[in-house]
């Protein structure tokens, strides 16, 4: 009886130890791509000091719903905004500036930073909105 159990014909197969290493196979990748994203300390060669000409050139003007001014991350008043375009126009006189202000700001915060870069002959302005998504 036994032998007659042994040459049985099995027509489907198990899949489940199959699974099983599929998914400890996806977990060691998970955990061995979240370790080398960290990064690991190396030395880096160094770069001459010359400015780099594909350096980025463009400011940004920040207006909170508070009403504060940032030139790119740092907080300004409006004569340090002034004074610090001054010496970016003097640098390169083609200067982009955008502008973002937040959509509860009051709109005479806005109008006095759009007439200070007029005032400074910046003609390259751009304002940032948020695209509506339908």
């Amino acid at each position: 009886m036994r032998q007659q159990e042994s040459t049985q014909i099995y027509d489907d197969i198990n899949i489940t130890p199959m699974l099983d290493l599929a998914y400890v196979l996806l977990i060691i990748f998970i955990i061995m791509t979240t370790a080398s994203v960290q990064g690991i300390l190396v030395n880096l060669p160094q770069a001459s000091s010359s400015p780099s000409l594909n350096k980025p050139q463009t400011k940004a003007i920040t207006i909170t719903a508070e009403g504060t001014i940032y030139l790119d991350t740092y907080p300004v008043t409006m004569d340090q905004l002034e004074q610090s375009l001054r010496q970016y126009k003097a640098v390169n006189p083609q200067i982009p500036v955008i502008v973002k202000g937040d959509a509860s700001v009051q709109y005479q915060v806005v109008i006095t930073v759009l007439d200070l870069l007029g005032r400074l002959e910046i003609t390259q302005i751009g304002l940032v909105t948020e695209k509506i998504v339908s």
